[in-house]
């Protein structure tokens, strides 16, 4: 049978993959050739050629957008749950608006959350009710893919420059998308962002099944994801700083 156009409420049982299995692994394999090929690429580029690298990118992703809804649209299948609210749709939205005009605080969200939380869909894909070959299963993987090269790639090629300081507008950014998403999430009996509830193979439904409710896995897995993030430029501050000591004692 040929389930490329059937989506998770439709898909029969027993097809799909399974975390870190070969098709798991396969795409995991893809975004570290990926991202490493066009790091290269991107760091070799000039200022001019980097700012059209980003357009592309960004529309890159606005395209495996587009192209999830022209197919639900068309097969009959969008529903509410498809809007784009999730923290990793929103972060098409970043990327794009960072594409145009790049600033300091857009800067540290797409480094703090908009990496972590597209390696979380890529490490625990919420999709594997799918196979291999279906529409969603391959538009799910490339939009995770390219939502976290993205940042990752302007990142090492440095002309994003992540900040301990930026830390506070970072989360008062995360912390105002969670509160209308709340909202909605009453309002359609959607679960954007994770807020209402945690499936298993979700990091959070671990505190599901310890506390009761996974919403204590935000303010525990949080702190651990920036201190992940900003220990590497905390550490290559301190020897910068410890750099320009020598030289201005020498």
């Amino acid at each position: 049978m040929n389930y490329f156009f059937e989506v998770v409420e439709t898909i029969e049982d027993g097809v799909g993959f399974s975390h870190f299995d070969i098709t798991h692994l396969s795409w995991l394999a893809a975004f570290v050739v990926f991202t490493t090929v066009f790091t290269l690429i991107y760091k070799k580029l000039s200022d001019k050629k980097r700012r059209v690298f980003r357009y592309v990118l960004a529309g890159l992703i606005v395209a495996d957008e587009i192209y999830k809804i022209v197919f639900l649209v068309a097969l009959g299948l969008y529903t509410y749950k498809y809007l784009p609210f999730h923290l990793c749709s929103i972060n098409i939205f970043m990327i794009s608006w960072h594409a145009i005009k790049p600033f300091k605080a857009l800067d540290n969200y797409l480094y703090a959350i908009g990496i972590p939380a597209a390696m979380l869909g890529l490490l625990f894909p919420s999709w594997t009710e799918l196979p291999a070959w279906n529409f969603m299963s391959i538009h799910s993987f490339t939009v995770h893919i390219l939502l976290a090269a993205y940042p990752i790639i302007v990142t090492l090629g440095g002309d994003i420059k992540p900040e301990v300081k930026a830390i506070p507008k970072v989360l008062l950014v995360l912390v105002g998308l969670a509160v209308p998403v709340y909202g909605i999430n009453l309002w359609l009996g959607t679960n954007f962002m994770f807020l209402m509830g945690a499936e298993p193979g979700n990091p959070l439904y671990l505190f599901e099944e310890k506390f009761g409710s996974h919403l204590i896995g935000f303010p525990v897995l949080l702190p651990l994801i920036l201190l992940l993030m900003y220990t590497p430029i905390m550490i290559m501050t301190g020897v910068k700083k410890n750099k320009e000591k020598l030289m201005k004692a020498s």
